[in-house]
């Protein structure tokens, strides 16, 4: 039996935590969830949607773990076709073209955060 209950965060590293929470909160509409001092001289933040769900820790790079990477990260949506025309209005990087909602695979396509990282949108039903 597993100890895990959900997926509580994940980790984005960026360039500029101010530039980065700027982005998630304009552009994508989440909310600022925590900005503590973390470490000696790093803050702690996290951002996540309005609805709830796993929370976005946007982390400075270290090491190998840099900006700009393909995240791996899905954010859902109830409408890929809005959502996409609503993001390209407001300036924010599309990332090639819509793909799938064929049936098999949800319609989907891809952005770009402040950093070059990129992030999937998917429709899911409402």
């Amino acid at each position: 039996m597993s100890h895990v209950t959900q997926v509580g965060r994940v980790m984005i590293p960026v360039r500029d935590q101010d530039k980065a929470i700027d982005f998630y909160r304009g552009k994508l509409g989440f909310e600022l969830t925590s900005d503590i001092p973390f470490g000696e001289g790093d803050r702690w933040v996290e951002v996540r949607p309005s609805s709830g769900g796993a929370a976005i820790a946007l982390v400075p790079g270290r090491d190998e773990y840099q900006a700009p990477r393909h995240t791996g990260l899905a954010l859902d949506t109830k409408d890929a076709h809005a959502a996409r025309d609503a993001l390209a209005a407001d300036g924010v990087e599309l990332d090639g073209e819509m793909m799938g909602g064929d049936g098999t695979v949800p319609l989907l396509f891809s952005i770009k955060d402040q950093d070059g990282n990129s992030l999937m949108i998917v429709e899911v039903p409402a």
